[in-house]
């Protein structure tokens, strides 16, 4: 069987080398199931509406230093501009406290039900 895809993925991470770095982990490990490109990174909530406008992602996550406010805000940003856009949040706190192994474990996990 196929992989599904491509997904064009866009992370919003303050942090966009480490962004970069755990995806690219997710993407390695799924590549069987999904083809994912991480397409882009917004490392703030004001650079969430251009890059979106940019990319015209499917699939958005918000990493685990925004608050649930701010992820909601980031996702209702990002559903303006692409209404059915697949979106996941990470838990906050989940990187500072687990660590990236978890943030990759977690992310793949819930990957079949997000792009399902």
């Amino acid at each position: 069987m196929s992989p599904t895809g491509p997904f064009r993925l866009v992370s919003v991470n303050t942090a966009p080398e480490r962004a970069k770095r755990l995806i690219g982990r997710v993407v390695e490990d799924v590549k069987e199931q999904y083809t994912i490109i991480h397409a882009a990174n917004a490392a703030s909530i004001e650079e969430v509406r251009a890059t979106v406008q940019e990319v015209q992602p499917n699939v958005l996550f918000t990493a685990s230093m925004w608050t649930p406010e701010e992820a909601a805000q980031i996702i209702s940003i990002a559903k303006e501009i692409v209404p059915d856009l697949k979106t996941f949040s990470l838990p906050q706190g989940l990187q500072v406290e687990k660590g990236p192994d978890a943030v990759v474990e977690y992310i793949k996990e819930n990957l079949p039900a997000l792009l399902g």
